[in-house]
């Protein structure tokens, strides 16, 4: 088990002592303010290891330098999860300083034939997991580029390589790992064997897991879930409740007391299945203090889209920015909205803004905030802030 640290200790007794977790924090650890933070974006969610591993992709090269070696190649990896759309260099010219990499396994029922990175039970889909995670160590290690964030103190080394004054080729790009479908922990007291790896989120469900029902799969939180839970908020890790069913979801949110977010999920009005999120759904999230990150596909960004040759062209970063703009009109200001793309996570090229060729353009939505009268402070915390509000609140000092 790991070292228990100030703030899990203090979640612990809060929860002892039948107390809301986040109330008994007190004041804020001494971090940088967030008025002196740089402008840069956060990328709450992108499938990085899972893409490494099934697929191969590098992204130590930009997005369109993938995409011109698997036309040359004549791959069909885009026939699979789309055409490329992220890499380190286009992370640094988008400004992406954080991103959420996840771990994920497809489970064995829902994959496509020929698939590897599935599983089966629950000791195939925590090999899997360690294995993603050994994929970020070594990506991390083999690029200088590319930090580890296990504290807000690894956080606030990133953000100060992103200084104005900092070189490009000096700036870091920090992944945060984060757990998308709890079943790779093959039961709760196992939690802490992860949180001790880096693990600093966990999503209880994609399709129906162990713990709770997921999308396309609706149920509720399990005993077994709210024992998981349990062990997250002692160890004070954050709940994602993106992919989550929404009975579970409420139940999730009564049981846990600790920090929350979606980290890619958008309103149901502008797509209207259980994946997304009702508008009562988003209004309990912003009670809690929880941050939503708008998936920039299509799909969800307007209401009938569906992928064709040419319907890449109806969808613009006017679009997100409809989207946002909805979530901070029901959340009653700019503080509870940021940017969870999922780009390469089984969307592409063929299926995002068509003003986006790649995660470098990201900032495209910021201009599209202004364009509509988002004051500059908004806009900062849109993009970005937001989230790095949130995970300073969630890591250990």
């Amino acid at each position: 088990m790991p070292r228990i640290t100030r703030r899990a200790f203090l979640r612990r007794a809060a929860a002892l002592a039948g107390a809301p977790c986040l109330a008994a924090l007190g004041p804020p650890w001494p971090w940088q303010k967030q008025a002196d933070a740089p402008f840069v974006a956060v990328d709450a969610h992108e499938d990085l290891a899972w893409i490494m591993l099934e697929y191969g992709r590098d992204y130590t090269r930009s997005a369109q330098a993938t995409r011109d070696h698997e036309r040359a190649s004549k791959s069909d990896i885009p026939w699979h999860v789309g055409s490329a759309t992220l890499g380190l260099p286009d992370w640094i010219e988008g400004r992406v300083a954080v991103v959420g990499a996840t771990l994920f396994v497809m489970k064995a029922a829902y994959a496509e034939e020929g698939s590897e990175i599935i599983y089966t039970d629950a000791d195939e889909a925590y090999r899997w997991g360690m294995a993603e995670l050994d994929c970020y160590e070594a990506f991390a290690q083999a690029n200088p580029q590319v930090r580890l964030i296990d504290t807000a103190a690894d956080l606030d080394a990133v953000l100060a390589t992103w200084a104005d004054d900092a070189a490009p080729e000096d700036r870091q790009v920090g992944l945060l790992r984060c757990m998308e479908g709890a079943d790779l922990i093959r039961e709760p007291a196992e939690c802490g064997a992860w949180f001790e790896r880096g693990v600093r989120s966990v999503g209880l469900a994609w399709k129906m897991t162990r713990y709770a029902g997921g999308t396309g799969e609706p149920g509720p939180l399990t005993e077994l879930g709210r024992a998981l839970l349990d062990e997250m908020a002692a160890l004070g890790m954050m709940l994602d409740i993106s992919h989550i069913a929404e009975e579970a979801f409420y139940q999730a949110l009564d049981h846990f007391g600790g920090v929350v977010f979606a980290s890619h999920a958008n309103p149901r009005a502008f797509c209207d299945w259980d994946r997304c999120l009702s508008d009562a759904m988003v209004k309990r999230l912003v009670e809690r203090g929880g941050v939503i990150g708008v998936v920039l596909y299509n799909g969800y960004l307007k209401p009938g889209w569906t992928p064709n040759q040419d319907s890449r062209n109806e969808v613009s970063v006017a679009d997100a920015a409809d989207v946002i703009d909805y979530i901070c009109q029901l959340a009653g200001d700019c503080s509870h909205v940021g940017i969870g793309s999922d780009f390469d996570g089984g969307l592409g090229w063929e299926h995002i803004p068509h003003e986006m060729n790649s995660i470098a353009d990201v900032m495209l939505i910021a201009d599209a905030l202004r364009a509509r009268g988002y004051s500059e402070a908004d806009v900062k915390a849109v993009m970005g802030g937001n989230f790095l509000r949130l995970y300073r609140e969630g890591l250990p000092a």
